[in-house]
């Protein structure tokens, strides 16, 4: 019988790097030992290439026709026009890093998930950073949210955490999802970035404000990954065999202290250096160094969940640390870059339906929807089976339903696609008790979330209470959103001030003087009148050219040479 592996690696060592080299954390590194040292190069199906940089053609030289039959060469051409795939439509610009999950504090009394099992335990982890608007090759240090997307090789299966710097999202009904996507990206006419068009979004979907908060402070611009904390924004469950659950939010933060840019630091950096962040983080690992985040748990319980003022599924709230307190039970460590950019960090896919025996998924109407949203895009982006490629694949699935598509690597051979069969034996899978959260009774109803004055009651917290205890962060604020919204119209901008005064007064009155006043600085000098051009005489335009040598134009003109009198 074949000895025991780990992804294709023997005992004493993971993908072909020893135990010992690991380190304590054992990290399962997702992929096959690496390339080789030395060797000479071949075509894709292995037959050697001897002059790899030369091309088959009729001549002795470098005019002639090229052939068909050079079969290294069109090898070479077809790749390389294929060699992009669809970027992502959220997230695209990132970067990534292996690490571990270590159980710091005892949680085992709301959860029954093995990786949470005991303290001390770890669990194999991989990360991706990313800012959420930009496209692939944007600058990173721009204003955005952050995306911390973790993936847990836990011994039961592939844990997903898709997290976000900002404690609050823009919008609390999944339809919305499209059309806050797209009012933060460019203009469909001109394809340019749009502020009018950002504003009239919010201006119009004012429950997004308490996010707005966030996004015109100093913490959307991050001095970089490792500087940042996160959230998990969206309620989850922790959940124990016997069926009973505890509703639980997710903060996740950083060891190395929050660290944030300026608006002119963040806009000169993003000059100097529009990879600033990855080079960070990759030069920090490169240097031995580990940062480091500690991981803590809000538990709701239900019967206080259904009964708070605050609806904990609402994705535009937060709850209050006073009477949700953090609880810490865990730490992330990074240790490791990725081996290949495009392998692992392109090409890793996440979603938050990869769930675990002890986490689950709520009724957060958001979440539900990026739990339809964010498998289907992998699937468009990567092909079928995506789940396939070694940095997505768990240790151990059995997915006989699921089969063919392009790109499959392992196909079970001849198990039935069907279920039951009697020609297979099915085990039985270790199962939760059914959580008695799902009893509902309702008319089904197309539901929208009206606004209130509600809305605006944690935006002002953050404005008269957060801010004001930090030196110069409500003036950082202001011209935050002054130097972006006097790129709006007139329209728009007074809406928008209309908007922040809801949160305070002061506020509203400060961002639109502030904002005016960029307007007027911008606005563009009066043109000089344009002076009438006279007739052009040929016979003068010959005479220069005759005075400045024969120019560039003799010769081009198809029209016949006239005969001009002088």
């Amino acid at each position: 019988m074949p000895s025991a592996t780990t992804n294709g690696a023997t005992n004493g060592t993971t993908n072909g790097v020893s135990s010992e080299a690991n380190g304590a954390n054992q990290q399962t590194r997702p992929y096959p030992p690496g390339p080789p040292k030395s060797s000479f190069l071949t075509t894709m199906n292995g037959a050697p290439v001897q002059k790899p940089a030369a091309s088959q053609r009729i001549g002795n030289n470098l005019r002639a026709t090229l052939l068909l039959q050079d079969i290294n060469l069109l090898e070479l051409i077809q790749h390389l026009t294929h060699e992009r795939i669809p970027e992502r439509l959220v997230h695209a610009r990132g970067t990534s890093a292996f690490g571990w999950f270590e159980v710091t504090d005892r949680i085992d009394d709301v959860t029954s998930a093995a990786f949470l099992s005991e303290v001390g335990k770890r669990t194999p982890l991989f990360v991706r950073f990313s800012t959420v608007a930009g496209e692939r090759g944007s600058a990173e240090t721009v204003r955005d949210t952050r995306g911390f997307a973790f993936k847990l090789r836990t011994e039961q299966g592939i844990l997903d955490w898709l997290f976000l710097s900002t404690p609050v999202f823009p919008i609390r009904d999944g339809a919305k999802f499209p059309s806050f996507t797209h009012a933060t990206k460019r203009n469909p006419e001109s394809g340019l970035p749009d502020h009018t068009m950002f504003w009239d979004y919010f201006n119009n979907n004012q429950e997004a404000i308490h996010f707005l908060m966030f996004l015109f402070s100093d913490r959307a611009t991050p001095v970089d990954f490792q500087h940042a904390d996160c959230f998990s924004i969206n309620t989850y469950r922790f959940t124990k065999v016997d069926g009973t659950f505890k509703y639980v939010k997710i903060h996740v933060k950083t060891n190395q202290g929050v660290k944030n840019f300026t608006l002119p630091e963040a806009t000169q950096k993003a000059g100097e250096d529009p990879d600033f962040q990855t080079r960070s983080l990759h030069n920090d690992l490169d240097a031995g160094n580990q940062p480091s985040w500690d991981v803590y748990a809000q538990i709701i319980d239900p019967e206080v969940a259904e009964h708070y003022p605050i609806n904990i599924f609402d994705a535009t709230k937060t709850l209050p640390y006073e009477d949700f307190p953090l609880r810490k039970f865990g730490k992330i460590y990074l240790d490791k870059n990725v081996r290949n950019f495009f392998a692992e960090s392109e090409q890793s896919a996440f979603s938050p339906t990869n769930i675990v025996p002890g986490w689950a998924l709520t009724p957060d109407p958001i979440l539900q929807t990026r739990a339809l949203a964010y498998a289907d895009t992998q699937r468009h982006r990567l092909g079928t089976n995506f789940i396939q490629l070694p940095i997505n694949k768990p240790e151990f699935s059995f997915t006989p339903l699921n089969r063919d598509g392009n790109a499959t690597f392992n196909n079970l051979g001849g198990v039935p696609n069907y279920y039951p069969s009697t020609f297979f034996h099915y085990g039985t899978a270790p199962q939760y008790a059914q959580p008695d959260e799902e009893h509902w009774q309702g008319t089904v109803i197309d539901f929208e979330s009206e606004l209130t004055d509600a809305d605006f009651v944690q935006a002002r917290i953050f404005w008269e209470k957060t801010l004001a205890k930090e030196p110069g962060q409500q003036k950082n604020f202001i011209s935050n959103v002054a130097a972006h919204l006097a790129q709006a119209v007139d329209k728009v901008r007074k809406t928008t001030y209309a908007m922040f005064t809801r949160v305070n007064a002061d506020l509203g009155k400060s961002i639109e003087t502030a904002t005016e006043a960029e307007v007027a600085k911008n606005a563009a000098p009066p043109k000089p009148p344009v002076k009438e051009m006279g007739a052009l005489n040929i016979a003068n335009l010959e005479a220069k050219q005759a005075a400045h040598g024969t120019g560039h134009n003799v010769g081009i003109f198809a029209h016949k040479k006239r005969n001009v009198q002088a």
